[in-house]
């Protein structure tokens, strides 16, 4: 499994440094003009998805606390809980995104178009709302998080080199197997149901333009562009999802810890906080232009 614990590093590389191209990107427009609702999202999923991939096993964040000499259970505790908080966000804001697109793209006369005016505010209320309530239910893994002990298997689940899960009270576990499910559960529908109107909405659209010679399409074909890049990005996370819901599950239920399915779910989570900033790069004429002025002056 060593060459594909090297791919893991690679995409985990490659993931961060697309992250942080785009991060620098979105927070100088953020903070140079008026931005837009979009640039917000964008900028949020980002900063997650570096979180994300930085707070992995014993990625770059648990080397770096294991250097301050903190101490090994501080450094489990430490990353598995940001690890937890970013995953949440990860999703959440990702749902964020396919319901603000779903209102920019739908006629005023609908009920979702009715939100245009106030989708900026709510945004934020939403941002607010995502953060409270992923940083105080994960604040229960640490308790459950130590550092790995030479004990039998049935007290803990080594999850990494030098982190373990211990076992919790049965009515504990099935309280918070079942808020986590309800919760991705709830935000996968809405991401499916969103999908699923975005579709309709390009649809009728394209039958549109047939009849109005191009004048329509012109003005509608940058939200049409991003719309698809949207709905791109929400098909391949709902299929790593479930892929990693399923993997998870398995090794929680049956409480074994296995090296090689651990580097496998890695390569499956991972790859859409990878993906996805390569798609939001080649789709994105702002970066696009900064890419091919940085050419050019390179030449």
């Amino acid at each position: 499994m060593s060459s594909l614990e090297n791919v893991f590093y690679i995409q985990a590389g490659l993931g961060v440094l697309a992250n942080m191209f785009l991060l620098f990107f979105y927070t100088s427009i953020i903070l140079g003009e008026r931005p837009k609702p979009m640039d917000l999202i964008s900028c949020q999923l980002t900063f997650v998805h570096i979180m994300m991939i930085l707070s992995e096993g014993d990625n770059l964040l648990a080397n770096i606390l294991e250097s301050l000499k903190l101490g090994n259970n501080i450094k489990c505790k430490t990353t598995f809980y940001i690890n937890r908080v970013m995953r949440g966000l990860s999703i959440c804001v990702t749902c964020l995104l396919s319901v603000f697109q779903a209102i920019t793209i739908s006629p005023s006369t609908s009920f979702l178009g009715k939100f245009k005016n106030k989708v900026k505010t709510r945004i934020i209320y939403a941002f607010f709302y995502f953060w409270s309530f992923n940083l105080s239910f994960s604040s229960r893994l640490i308790f459950y998080v130590a550092g790995f002990i030479n004990v039998s298997e049935t007290h803990q689940m080594k999850v990494t080199k030098s982190c373990s899960l211990f076992r919790m009270n049965y009515i504990i576990r099935e309280l918070i197997l079942t808020v986590i499910i309800s919760r991705d559960v709830f935000l996968v529908g809405v991401m499916l149901t969103t999908s699923t109107y975005m579709v309709v909405i390009l649809f009728r659209h394209q039958r549109q333009c047939k009849h109005l010679h191009g004048i329509n399409h012109l003005r509608a074909s940058p939200e049409k562009r991003a719309t698809q890049t949207i709905l791109l990005l929400l098909v391949f996370y709902v299929v790593m999802y479930w892929v990693d819901l399923i993997i998870s599950m398995t090794s929680t239920l049956s409480w074994m810890y296995d090296p090689d399915v651990l580097t496998v779910q890695k390569f499956v989570m991972y790859a859409y906080p990878t993906i996805t900033p390569l798609v939001q790069i080649s789709s994105d004429k702002r970066v696009i232009s900064i890419l091919k002025n940085l050419h050019s002056k390179c030449h």
